[in-house]
């Protein structure tokens, strides 16, 4: 009988074939587990494991992963709207802005966006003009980036699972805020797809590495 080793929280453990399987645990975390199993069989005392500090569970339960978001003037209004539904998701927002309806120029918060994913300040990136089409061309100039527009559920899905978008854009002028919505909820929880995919992602990564001076 194995002795109870009191895991971490964060530890997952399953069986598998009567194995006792763990992920997410650390080097000393599981060095400290052998040690109760080696003690366990030898009839020694078994040792209390060293306590997990409350704090650094905190600090996990706290974490979130930040989504930039961005627009000209023409999809202001389709990002503010969007904003609330990002933190209902449970994300952090970095807007980039624009911060009104006065004409500006789309490259300058594609390019924003696009920054804040390729330097790790932002998990993904959201961006909105009137079409999706010029932003989606800017951030895909951004080393790191591989922007995709949407317009619907399945290109959504598809730019996730096929391509592992990493920045989403969006034409405030082609389709209404509920679609967007859902058009941004989907690409957010779609994973890629691996398999077949990865190979494929890998050329594109390739394709940009030649170009890098």
């Amino acid at each position: 009988m194995i002795p109870s080793l009191n895991l971490p929280l964060d530890a997952i453990l399953y069986h598998e074939d009567n194995q006792l399987i763990m992920t997410n645990i650390s080097d000393s975390e599981i060095h400290e587990i052998v040690q109760r199993v080696v003690d366990h069989a030898l009839g020694t005392p078994v040792r209390e494991p060293a306590s997990i500090a409350p704090a650094s569970i905190q600090t996990q339960a706290s974490s979130k992963k930040v989504v930039a978001i961005g627009a000209d003037h023409g999809g202001y209004e389709l990002k503010e709207a969007l904003k609330p539904e990002l933190k209902t998701l449970g994300f952090d927002i970095q807007d980039v802005g624009t911060n009104s309806k006065e004409a500006v120029d789309y490259p300058d918060f594609a390019h924003a966006v696009a920054q804040a994913v390729s330097t790790g300040k932002a998990w993904r990136g959201i961006m909105i003009d009137g079409a999706g089409i010029g932003s989606c061309i800017v951030a895909n100039k951004v080393p790191g980036v591989r922007a995709g527009m949407a317009y619907d559920y399945s290109s959504a899905v598809n730019s996730r699972e096929h391509n592992d978008t990493n920045v989403l854009t969006l034409g405030a002028g082609l389709i209404g805020v509920n679609l967007a919505k859902q058009i941004v909820k989907t690409w957010l929880t779609t994973e890629f797809g691996g398999g077949r995919h990865t190979s494929r992602v890998d050329k594109i990564k390739s394709v940009e590495k030649k170009y890098l001076k």
